[in-house]
């Protein structure tokens, strides 16, 4: 029986142009989703746009434009974003359109329906920048002695009417939840600020406004739009065609992971389950929140003048070192810093070096010593299938890591197994045994080849191009890519093309 995968990023505020963090979290979000394709899952994979609230409204009046011009540009950089970075999303979801807007005031109907939002008036300290609310208790101290959010963003006192969701009258579930689900909620950090946090004891969440008008009007009171984030985290729901749950993408629901930042964890991980139990939906089986990144040890900021745009890395670099790198300089979750120095380091090491040299020493050899023919598979000393063991368990190794959305673990099982061919063919030598055992070079040879081969087919979720040609170098055809495909052994006698460098080291420009 097929498996479904429903994997998400965030919807990313189109208050700002794109940088490595959003591409970051996008990334791993594409190398989920063809991993579970290459593992024979039906997958569904959304990314897309949340273009309402105060911040957009206020960047577009600065801009001298009408919000949703605004909110168009924008969108269409983060799209463009996402396919520079080869971002195979299914869907991209814009909070602006019909579907999203449709779909949101239904969630909202079903909540008020069962008696879970209210109309009062909204009295307390609110965060524009964060687009939150915050307790008295939260807040704390700035550099100039002004209460701040926890966040650091500035606050001002907010009275008007507001309707409330009774966040209050779940915390016992919420709580029961992360309880019962330890895989609910991750990484382990995160998963116990969350907890600590609703055991101090949750508010009824105000979830409109009336003070501003760009966002979606709530259903029978157009006086009030809806909180963002209300209308935010409904997208998940809105890309399959809520409230219809005949449309066929609904049977992807409930979400197998959102991907979040570490910022948005809380909205995610307390917000959303409870506006889903109030709305009688299943949960999300997990969400996960990955870490923050610093450039060259410093926090991202405009007035640094250091936020990254993810295309200009590629344009030095390459698509794939950069998706490499970003997944393997640090464990997925924890923060991350960005500096020139250990990109390049990676990629003439781990890249150029370790699997780029191994594979052209591979195919140079098989050129000149078997005709550029693919040597059958005969005769397997035990150091042969010592090699062939590691690499025949990768599928199962890497299922049991992506499980976890432990993918740096995954990128090192991975490279434990390129060490080991190294180790392999310098203790074989097959360019001495080509002078006194043809058969056994031959043999070593398409050892080498068949672990390349399942080394490749392993990492074309990180890197798609460039696995793409080194499967092209190793005669395997498009219908043997999958995990499922490395169970047979390519037929021998197959003609391989002439091999050429996939990884180039890279140098740094001589400045002028």
């Amino acid at each position: 029986m097929t498996r479904r995968f429903y994997v998400t990023t965030p919807i990313y505020y189109v208050n700002g142009a794109p940088h490595i963090g959003h591409a970051y979290t996008s990334i791993a979000a594409d190398v989920m989703a063809r991993f579970h394709r290459l593992a024979g899952d039906e997958v569904f994979f959304l990314t897309g746009t949340d273009e309402h609230g105060q911040k957009v409204e206020q960047a577009a009046q600065a801009a001298g434009v009408a919000p949703k011009v605004f909110a168009d540009e924008v969108s269409a950089n983060f799209r463009s974003m996402a396919n520079a970075m080869a971002i195979s999303y299914d869907d991209f979801i814009r909070t602006t359109e019909p579907r999203h807007i449709a779909s949101a005031q239904a969630l909202w109907s079903k909540v008020a329906e069962n008696g879970a939002i209210y109309l009062d008036a909204y009295e307390g300290w609110y965060a524009l920048r964060d687009e939150c609310f915050y307790g008295e208790d939260e807040l704390i101290t700035g550099p100039d002695g002004q209460k701040v959010a926890p966040t650091g963003a500035p606050v001002e006192w907010v009275k008007e009417p507001s309707y409330f969701f009774r966040l209050s009258a779940y915390q016992d579930r919420l709580l029961e939840l992360y309880e019962q689900n330890p895989e609910f909620l991750g990484p382990h950090g995160a998963r116990n600020e969350i907890i600590s946090f609703v055991k101090q004891g949750l508010r009824d969440l105000s979830v409109s406004r009336t003070s501003f008008k760009w966002g979606i009007p709530v259903p029978g009171d157009d006086q009030h739009v809806m909180y963002v984030w209300f209308d935010a985290l409904a997208n998940y729901l809105s890309a399959l065609g809520y409230p219809d749950t005949s449309a066929p993408r609904m049977a992807f629901w409930p979400a197998s992971l959102h991907l979040v930042g570490k910022d948005i964890a809380r909205f995610h991980a307390i917000y959303w389950p409870a506006f889903l139990m109030a709305a009688g939906i299943e949960l999300p089986k997990k969400v996960f929140a990955n870490g923050w990144w610093t450039i060259e040890g410093q926090k991202m900021s405009k007035s640094l003048g250091n936020v990254i745009d993810p295309r200009e890395l590629v344009a030095d670099f390459g698509l794939d070192a950069v998706r490499f790198f970003v997944l393997r300089e640090v464990p997925f979750g924890g923060d991350s810093d960005l500096s020139r120095k250990a990109l390049i380091m990676r990629n003439n090491v781990e890249l150029a070096n370790d699997l780029g040299n191994l594979a052209q020493r591979t195919l140079s050899l098989v050129a000149r010593n078997c005709g550029g023919v693919l040597p059958e598979r005969r005769n397997l000393t035990e150091e042969d299938q010592k090699l062939l063991g590691q690499v025949s368990v990768l599928p199962q190794l890497l299922a049991s890591q992506f499980e976890r959305c432990a993918l740096t673990d995954a990128l090192e099982d991975v490279w434990k197994v390129i060490r080991a061919c190294n180790a392999y063919i310098d203790h074989q030598a097959p360019w001495a045994l080509r002078k006194t055992d043809v058969e056994r070079m031959a043999d070593v040879l398409r050892v080498l080849l068949d672990a390349l081969r399942g080394i490749a087919t392993m990492l074309q979720p990180f890197m798609p191009h460039s696995m793409d040609r080194m499967l092209d170098q190793l005669g395997v055809e498009a219908g043997e890519r999958t995990f499922a495909a490395l169970e047979l052994p390519l037929p021998g006698g197959r003609q391989l093309p002439a091999p050429q460098g996939i990884f180039p080291r890279y140098v740094e420009p001589e400045q002028v």
